[in-house]
């Protein structure tokens, strides 16, 4: 587009809050918000900078979503920035989006949560609050009916499902309700999704009263509850995280840039107290190998040698919109330098987070810890890019170990652990209970076909990995393909055995050099799989049967109270007396029966 082309595109926008999306094609190129749509994209007629110069040149259209508010044009840029991963803008990527309610195109329509909308369906949000959003869609459920199930579910149907008699549905499947009924109460729906609170909220509230006069005093207060998070739903800011008073609890944030690749790291202190750091990789905006010197020569007249649009502070808006839009905002914020962002300082402001860039003090110290913990990560990317580039994959960001763990075929179990950008997921670790049985390669074949079809059945709300690391051999990994290719997941697999550490592909197998990154990389998952099933093999075994179950004195609650003391049989069998005496319960008799049990 030239400038004119902007110019005239922004006189037709309305002077509202909302989001805007610079297209080449079908892709987008740059997601941005606006307080002002109309005035923001006229700006756009002159860039301030080669790169975003080059960005106006390529795109040919301008598409633009209003928003009721400032920070709901703050949620939706960050969603369509994770969704997209437009090549101008700077993106956090731990792969997670927004949750949206969406109702399908179809002659009965389904609601659902998704972090996907379909292209078709009429969508609503994003939100920030899950817990919220799943409160508020089961009880738009119970009161209208609309359907939860999937199509195929739908189709064929030749008598009510379970969700009719429980009340969440009508069951038009079956033509219980005719569809001009059911679209009636369809409309009602989004009727609320679009603001009209009290459709919802008046039959809750007539439900309630009518509860408490019955003297259903348990019924009456889950309502209650009900009711309270309905009427929350559209407040202030659409659906904002509030903070709590007194700076309780405190984020520092430091950021180290190289090459494309930038990392933040997170210090929270609570009650003064330092209780959690984590790091997170963003990618800067895509080089323009057209405008390289350009972009350099803008870069050192403003005094910016960083990668990116504005650099730090371009990173450190990015971060802040995109990490905590879905998360409680901390009480203060403290930052290395300004962010530069007007609305995201509105937003914050808004929110009541006091946002300070230190320079002395205790503060200060915390931030250059930051900035320590994000240097120390700066780069991990790039043994992700190694092993993607060594398997010839496009991408292993995202990878998922198994391992199978059980004692001659019994306490059977399976773990899936999840590494993103080179660090442990801890949040989307799986495990599962196995068939008994003394067969490495079935149970593994278990495994995958578990994780496949929820994936294929969308009964998983984790991403689809780039890549999934068997522990195991050439055996292993032909039993979790067999399992892939029978539930139909299209999935990279490989697996890491441990004698040679020889990586095993379905084609041929890599012998790495011992301090190659990208071995160290599948290292970490294959540890962490294995750990992770042997600690679950253990509480499985301790929970199925122990010998404790014999000793003479020990019931099931002082049972407990040892495996929780010392973690396993093992371990109770290695204690001396005067620690297990130590266990609420037990006295100097049940120790030594204890002792002399387990050793005998």
């Amino acid at each position: 587009m030239n400038a004119e082309g902007v110019r005239e595109r922004a006189r037709s926008l309305p002077r509202e809050p909302g989001v805007y999306q610079f297209r080449e094609d079908e892709t987008t190129l740059y997601v941005g918000k606006a307080v002002d749509l109309r005035s923001r994209v006229g700006s756009y007629a002159d860039p301030r900078s080669a790169r975003i110069r080059r960005m106006v040149q390529r795109a040919d259209g301008i598409e633009i979503a209003v928003t009721d508010t400032e920070t709901q044009a703050l949620l939706l840029e960050a969603n369509l920035i994770k969704r997209h991963q437009p090549r101008y803008n700077v993106r956090l990527k731990d792969d997670k989006s927004y949750p949206m309610v969406q109702l399908a195109d179809h002659e009965a329509p389904q609601i659902e949560i998704t972090r996907d909308p379909d292209e078709s369906a009429t969508v609503f949000g994003p939100y920030t609050n899950k817990g919220q959003v799943e409160t508020v869609v089961k009880a738009l459920r119970e009161t209208y009916g609309v359907r939860g199930c999937s199509d195929h579910k739908y189709a064929n149907r030749d008598r009510p499902c379970l969700d009719y008699e429980m009340g969440l549905c009508t069951a038009p499947c079956t033509r219980e309700i005719d569809l001009e009924s059911y679209g009636e109460d369809v409309t009602a729906v989004e009727r609320f999704l679009e603001g009209e609170t009290g459709i919802l909220a008046d039959p809750l509230r007539r439900e309630m009263e009518a509860a408490a006069e019955d003297q259903n005093f348990e019924r009456a207060a889950n309502l209650r509850d009900r009711l309270e998070t309905v009427q929350a739903f559209h407040g202030e800011g659409g659906e904002a995280v509030q903070s709590v008073g007194d700076e309780r609890a405190v984020d520092v944030l430091g950021v180290a840039i190289e090459g494309g690749d930038a990392t933040v790291a997170r210090l929270r202190a609570e009650d003064g107290k330092l209780v959690d750091r984590e790091r997170h990789t963003l990618e800067a905006p895509a080089a323009d190998p057209e405008t390289t010197a350009d972009a350099a020569e803008a870069a050192s007249a403003d005094g910016d040698s960083s990668t990116g649009e504005g650099g730090v502070p371009a990173v450190l808006a990015a971060f802040i919109v995109q990490y905590y839009a879905e998360r409680r905002l901390p009480d203060a914020i403290l930052l290395p330098e300004r962010h530069g962002d007007e609305e995201v300082a509105a937003w914050l402001e808004a929110e009541g987070v006091s946002v300070r860039v230190p320079g002395a003090g205790r503060e200060a110290k915390l931030v250059d810890l930051a900035l320590k913990n994000a240097r120390r990560n700066v780069g991990r990317r790039d043994e992700c890019g190694m092993l993607a580039d060594a398997l010839e994959i496009d991408s292993a960001r995202r990878i998922e170990g198994f391992d199978v763990s059980h004692a001659q075929g019994k306490s059977a179990v399976g773990s899936d652990v999840t590494f993103v950008d080179g660090s442990a997921e801890k949040a989307d670790y799986r495990r599962k209970k196995l068939t008994d049985q003394n067969d490495d390669y079935d149970n593994m074949r278990a495994l995958l076909e578990w994780r496949a079809r929820r994936a294929v059945e969308d009964r998983d709300d984790r991403p689809d990995p780039d890549l999934l690391l068997i522990d195991g051999g050439q055996g292993q990994l032909e039993a979790a393909r067999d399992a892939l290719a029978d539930v139909g997941w299209d999935v990279p697999a490989v697996a890491l055995a441990k004698a040679e550490e020889r990586v095993v592909t379905p084609d041929r197998e890599f012998s790495w050099p011992d301090d190659a990154p990208h071995l160290h990389l599948l290292q970490r998952v294959r540890d962490e799989a294995h750990r992770f099933a042997v600690q679950y093999h253990q509480t499985v075994r301790d929970e199925v049967k122990t010998v404790l179950d014999d000793v003479e004195g020990v019931g099931p609650e002082t049972r407990k109270r040892l495996l929780g003391r010392f973690g396993s049989v093992e371990n109770v069998r290695e204690a001396s007396l005067e620690d297990l005496r130590s266990v609420p319960g037990i006295g100097e008799k049940t120790a030594e029966t204890i002792k002399s049990r387990l050793e005998g």
